[in-house]
């Protein structure tokens, strides 16, 4: 029996076994409302709303506090003796290389097709509003982290929702704390798994087969699919192995490095054609009031734009504060409002840079998905440089697979965190997990198993109601946090020293 009937039969099994599951879980999650001539799916609405309030329960603090947020990434308001593992740079870096990924590729393309330029415009504020949102969840996130007696950190809703709940409403706020976070943890493991790793390492594996001769390519056979993913795996399981320090240490220069090749190929493109840039943008803010052959008109681009943005950047989500419990800091706030450039970068900046360039180049491939002729998703993305560049595609496998493994390696270190909280810290729990977790990418370059991955996203949005509501709850805990940092700055900015007896908000455990 050959490899490739084997990997068949195991995605058609795996498929006729839990499609019906993820067809249930998927209909429940992403449930929808008709508004208008469109359907809103309710969980995006309820990450736009906690945007909304988190904008205006903290005055609007991604744009009064966005200057100081970026002092704090430059290590301006670092302190000596502060616990944690990374500096607030990697930290940063840690986290966007999670969120930033294919879903800024192949996402923001699809957002367009269906949504029109306008969509680009929801995108943005959507972006904006999600910035407001990730300070709350990562200041909470660095405030109820736990440090262990080696130095090393765990964060995440898994943390913060039962210390947090226990701290506002005693007992009783203790025991929903706790089953809140064993259902994050499931969730944030699952996900890792399957959308974090396996998904990632399939999809580079398809994109690197497409620039290598397709399937007749020395690319294309079921051998070249193992021995990429055998690769994959073995970077993944040396980073994996040296916990978020070596993560921090390869993302803080892989995710620069991703992002600047990506950029720089969209700034081509976009200085190639540079007499279209005012008309292309005119018409993202015009076609965003005044959209054409939109379904639903005004609020149908709305919708689109809003659910590829929340898709892209996962504010809310409780994901991100995982990697930004590990910055060294007194003050949880502080990596709260580097946390808020987050969402900045990911949908404001790439998601903005990938839709002008399809706006700009307008690539035959773009009308064809509008009228339902031909596929969209990345394809759009690199027509549309191809364009300009002929020989784009080579440069966006090299940034399809940047992108694929800092993502594999974020949520590598997510689901660990997950997993050691379900299953305690012992090194034989870790190194069980590790290998689990490789293996699967390996997995990923045979294995499509889409329902399962349809599933895995399924349950990270649900994840979003379970930490949300938290967040709600524990908001008046967070504001305190940011007047107690904002003091702090205050104070060095009026050259005072505030001096090294100031409490330490992480919690830490022997």
């Amino acid at each position: 029996m050959s490899l490739d009937s084997v990997t068949q039969s195991v995605d058609e099994a795996v498929s006729e076994f839990f499609e019906p599951i993820a067809e249930w879980l998927g209909e429940v999650v992403f449930y929808t409302v008709p508004v208008g001539e469109a359907d809103l799916p309710l969980i995006v609405a309820w990450l736009v709303v906690a945007g909304l309030v988190f904008t205006s329960w903290f005055g609007l603090i991604q744009v009064r506090k966005f200057k100081l947020a970026v002092d704090v990434v430059r290590g301006k308001y670092d302190e000596k003796g502060s616990v944690g593992e990374v500096n607030h740079f990697q930290a940063l870096t840690a986290a966007v290389s999670g969120t930033v990924g294919l879903g800024n590729i192949a996402g923001v393309a699809v957002a367009v097709s269906i949504g029109g330029a306008g969509a680009t415009f929801w995108m943005i504020l959507c972006g904006l509003l999600g910035m407001a949102t990730k300070f709350v969840e990562v200041t909470l996130g660095v405030k109820y982290r736990e440090v262990h007696a080696d130095g090393t950190v765990s964060g995440g809703p898994m943390h913060y929702l039962p210390k947090g709940l226990a701290e506002r409403f005693g007992k009783n706020g203790k025991t929903l704390g706790k089953v809140l976070a064993v259902l994050a943890s499931f969730l944030i493991l699952f996900f890792g798994l399957f959308g974090g790793n396996l998904f990632q390492v399939n999809q580079s594996y398809a994109q690197l087969v497409s620039v290598a001769g397709g399937e007749d390519g020395a690319l294309g056979s079921s051998a070249g699919a193992l021995f990429f993913g055998i690769l994959v795996a073995a970077i993944v399981g040396v980073v994996l192995l040296g916990g978020i320090r070596s993560i921090a240490n390869v993302t803080s220069r892989l995710v620069p490095a991703m992002a600047g090749v990506y950029i720089l190929a969209c700034l081509i493109v976009i200085l190639v054609n540079i007499t279209a840039v005012p008309d292309a943008l005119v018409s993202i803010v015009e076609r965003a009031f005044n959209p054409q052959g939109v379904v639903g008109g005004v609020l149908g681009a709305l919708i689109i734009g809003f659910k590829r943005a929340a898709f892209s950047n996962e504010a809310g989500l409780g994901s991100a504060p995982i990697a930004h419990s590990a910055v060294k800091t007194k003050h949880p706030a502080s990596e709260g409002l580097v946390a808020l450039l987050e969402p900045f970068i990911d949908t404001v900046v790439v998601c903005t840079m990938t839709a002008l360039t399809i706006v700009i180049a307008n690539p035959a491939s773009l009308e064809e998905a509008r009228t339902n002729e031909g596929i969209g998703g990345v394809t759009i993305t690199s027509d549309a440089f191809e364009t300009v560049l002929p020989w784009f595609p080579y440069v966006l496998t090299v940034a399809v697979l940047l992108f694929a493994i800092s993502t594999v390696l974020t949520w590598g270190y997510y689901g660990l965190k997950s997993w050691t909280y379900l299953f305690g810290r012992s090194r034989a729990s870790e190194v069980t997990y590790k290998v689990v977790y490789t293996l699967f990418a390996v997995a990923g370059s045979l294995l499509t198993l889409q329902t399962l991955i349809d599933l895995a996203d399924a349950f990270l949005f649900s994840l979003a109601v379970i930490n949300i509501i938290g967040l709600y709850l524990l908001a008046p805990l967070v504001k305190r946090e940011l007047n107690t940092f904002l003091e702090y700055v205050r104070a060095r900015k009026a050259g005072e020293d505030p001096g090294d007896d100031e409490q330490e908000s992480a919690k830490t455990t022997a």
